[in-house]
């Protein structure tokens, strides 16, 4: 018979494979090391363009160490020797460059896996296709705007359809992107896209990895255990959605990995399904975590899982229309111990030097003095990281300073 493992350990379990029950280094002293051990734990973070607090993937970073320079994250994906490096790992994700083989299986599927209309620009416009290419290779590192200019097809650019309005150009250099033939140098203070080949951007000692082919099989099985360590403990749909990995790639991978003993079915408490708990899961007996997460964090990518072990049911409500939201825009939920006790909607108010709270909701039997306290420390730690001089609620009024170092 299965190990049966309580839902409160299960949810210790997570925290600590995602690195948040490991102590912070004081304020502002973080290093590149630092980030680096935060790579390791979660091996990819996800990136969204959305910046009303700030770029998401600066926030799985703050919430596992506090206040750090975001320029050490900067260099690690701009400047080489390059430690990150950009790919559809689970969505638009930074990934260790070693990691990048694992995903060729993707990269060969790009003419027909990747969205459709990267697929017909790919197909109706070969010439197009070379021209991208060997300009990348010309004149890289360059962005989409530089290839339209150089190559005048910004005229093709539709313009009915918001937030995915790309132009000829645009959707071919990310076919390209899409199928591992070009790379991302890193991004532009416009959040664009720096595109370069891949050979040039990998650092000399991991530039093998570019070509190196792996067996498909072999791709799923270390993605799997991959997340199998990430979650430290997750059902194989937790399991394939880090990766984004499709029920048959990942079924073998998870039976080989149960086999070997790398992974051992076990029976949660309160959960439908067979979990499964990584050979390498840290099993704390307590953990002290305070942490505002992402609504693209990684210990909250899977809804079902959420559910699961936290008990909290949580939709990002971004590209719901605002009458129609409930919790607000930019909704980060609130860690604190080994429970989600609540929901804050922030955003930077960058003119008036400000981080504003739009909104906060408790869970029931939450938000009491204590709780109230400890996301006022977590909110001030977050405005002096953002260099805002104040923290702001917007109904009532109410404001406290943020200090420097708090």
């Amino acid at each position: 018979m299965s190990e049966r493992i309580s839902a409160a350990a299960a949810r210790r379990i997570a925290i600590a494979a995602q690195g948040l029950a490991r102590p912070r280094p004081q304020p502002w002293a973080t290093t590149t090391r630092d980030l680096q051990r935060v790579v390791r734990d979660v091996r990819i973070v996800q990136i969204d363009s959305v910046n009303v607090l700030t770029r998401s993937h600066y926030l799985p970073f703050f919430s596992r160490l506090g206040p750090y320079d975001t320029a050490l994250l900067d260099r690690m994906r701009d400047v080489a020797p390059r430690r990150l490096v950009e790919y559809w790992a689970h969505e638009a994700s930074l990934i260790p460059p070693e990691l990048w083989p694992l995903f060729r299986f993707r990269m060969d599927k790009a003419h027909s896996e990747s969205w459709g209309w990267m697929q017909r620009a790919a197909r109706e416009h070969p010439h197009l296709v070379e021209s991208v290419r060997a300009e990348v290779a010309a004149a890289g590192p360059i962005t989409a705007r530089g290839l339209e200019a150089v190559l005048a097809h910004d005229h093709d650019r539709p313009r009915e359809d918001w937030g995915w309005n790309w132009s000829l150009v645009k959707r071919v250099v990310e076919h390209l992107f899409w199928a591992g033939e070009i790379a991302s140098a890193g991004r532009t203070a416009q959040f664009e896209r720096r595109y370069a080949l891949p050979e040039r951007i990998f650092p000399p000692h991991l530039r093998g990895l570019v070509e190196e082919r792996i067996e498909p099989w072999q791709a799923f099985e270390r993605l799997i255990d991959l997340a199998g360590r990430a979650h430290g403990i997750g059902t194989e749909l937790c399991l394939r959605d880090y990766a984004r990995l499709r029920p048959a790639q990942a079924r073998p991978a998870l039976e080989s990995l149960v086999d070997q003993g790398v992974l051992r079915p076990v029976s949660v408490d309160g959960w439908a399904r067979t979990a499964y708990l990584h050979r390498e899961a840290r099993r704390p007996r307590s953990v002290h975590t305070r942490a505002l997460l992402s609504p693209f964090d990684s210990l909250v990518w899977q809804r079902e899982r959420v559910q699961a072990l936290f008990d909290f049911t949580y939709r990002i409500e971004i590209y719901t229309p605002a009458e129609k939201r409930v919790h607000g825009y930019y909704v980060l939920p609130f860690l604190l111990g080994d429970e989600l006790v609540g929901r804050v909607d922030l955003k930077s108010d960058r003119a008036d030097g400000v981080l504003r709270i739009q909104r906060v909701t408790w869970e029931d039997g939450r938000g009491g003095a204590a709780d109230r306290a400890e996301l006022d420390a977590e909110l001030d730690l977050m405005a002096d990281w953002l260099r805002l001089s104040e923290v702001r609620n917007a109904s009532p009024i109410e404001s406290r300073t943020a200090e420097s170092g708090a």
